[in-house]
């Protein structure tokens, strides 16, 4: 059995990796917001920081003014988490400090975790719910680190620039982003291993200046880091075209072979024997030998209200405006990244959409369950929230074939065989 945890954690992709590779795991911790937005600001600070960030968020040009005015708010926001930070981190229990953070969701907190339902009700034998925990600034992960090795630590944060970058590339250079608490999250429990996930575009990110700061932060572990490289979700049984980049670290004083990443595999699969018209439910499995998808073609059909409103078809369609075109074709071979805000319709250029009838033409967007397949979750796993929110889960997801040819490549380094 190994030990995992994760940050950032989301619907589980490295559980569901090691599931279906038939990997006896346990989890040490989770830990997911779940997108509540906690207010640490007031009053007429929280009104300006919202609409200052709105405006960012939005691309509306700022003034000077709003420009500083915004760069305040968040360094007093920063000044505000971490004085809560201390406080929690001061706590003698974990359960007191879990008692705190979930005291202060309950009164600043905004919305309603729906990713922590959905990992539970999946997850539930393998982690204690007082392990899981809603965020990751005020997590001690010293908790965790007393005669309890974890084999492999697996998260992703948001690509933050850095404002400012000391010379020797520590911890300290990158507080204040969330970058940082994944690195203190490292430095804290020691992971054997750890899986670090994000966007291609961290690479290019400020010139590559991003990255080198976090290369340097994860040498400053004390690990060793093989260079990041792109793994896309259509290389690996999936078809979806999902870039993502992967760094794997393992500490220094493992005596292991060098890491290689996986080599990618013939594409079988269509987006079509995907969907339920042509697999329904129940038929998206997996072989418990090897743990590869199995898909019988069983007809099916999706849920009627995937189908799109004639108003909203008329605007997927369109060819753009006059400061931006995109394609209008549907039913791709292998389809388009999913993102989390899919269900915002956007145009036939961006996300999916599938034909459900020619003549006259009548679309539908992907269901939910179709767009956990094309992220590698086989219908066993549970839909316990609405659509919608599924649909936004499966889009923030790491693809689970992709996550499993990671695992793999680490087995074969050695790094669990030595005590």
């Amino acid at each position: 059995m190994i030990r995992i945890a994760t940050l950032f954690s989301g619907i589980g992709s490295i559980e569901q990796a090691l599931k279906r590779l038939s990997i006896d795991y346990s989890i040490a911790f989770a830990c997911d917001n779940g997108d509540v937005a906690l207010n640490l600001l007031e009053g007429e600070d929280f009104a300006d920081y919202k609409r200052l960030t709105k405006m960012r968020s939005k691309k509306v040009k700022m003034t000077p003014e709003d420009e500083k005015r915004l760069n305040e708010l968040s360094n007093k926001e920063n000044a505000l988490a971490e004085k809560i930070r201390e406080d929690v981190r001061v706590l003698h229990s974990k359960e007191e400090k879990r008692e705190y953070v979930e005291q202060l969701y309950k009164k600043k907190g905004k919305g309603h975790n729906f990713v922590k339902e959905t990992y539970l009700a999946n997850y539930s034998d393998h982690i204690d719910v007082s392990d899981f925990h809603l965020d990751v600034r005020f997590f001690d992960g010293r908790d965790y680190s007393i005669n309890q090795d974890i084999d492999l630590l697996v998260g992703g944060s948001p690509c933050q620039a850095f404002s400012v970058v000391g010379a020797k590339y520590g911890l300290n250079d990158t507080r204040g982003t969330l970058f940082y608490e994944f690195a203190r999250i490292v430095n804290e429990t020691q992971p054997r291993v750890f899986i670090f996930e994000n966007v291609r575009g961290l690479l290019t990110h400020d010139n590559g200046h991003t990255w080198d700061v976090m290369k340097g932060v994860f040498r400053s572990l004390n690990y060793r880091i093989a260079e990041p490289q792109i793994l896309n979700a259509s290389d690996f049984g999936i078809p979806q075209s999902r870039r993502r980049v992967f760094v794997i670290g393992i500490r220094e004083d493992i005596n292991c072979k060098v890491f290689q990443y996986p080599d990618p595999i013939p594409l079988q699969y269509t987006m079509q024997d995907f969907l339920e018209d042509n697999c329904a439910y129940g038929h998206f499995t997996y072989d418990f030998k090897t743990g590869e998808l199995k898909i019988e073609k069983v007809k099916g059909k999706a849920d009627p209200k995937f189908t799109l409103t004639p108003a909203v078809q008329k605007y997927v369609l369109a060819g753009g405006t006059s400061n931006y075109r995109t394609s209008q074709e549907t039913d791709l071979k292998i389809a388009r990244t999913l993102m989390k805000m899919m269900t915002q319709h956007h145009r036939a250029g961006v996300d999916n959409y599938i034909t459900v009838q020619k003549k006259p033409l009548i679309l539908r967007q992907l269901s939910d369950r179709e767009a956990l397949r094309l992220m590698g979750y086989p219908d066993d796993f549970k839909i316990v929230v609405s659509s919608m929110q599924t649909l936004r889960q499966a889009g923030n997801s790491i693809v689970v074939d992709v996550m499993m040819a990671i695992v793999q490549e680490i087995f074969k380094t050695g790094v669990y065989n030595h005590g």
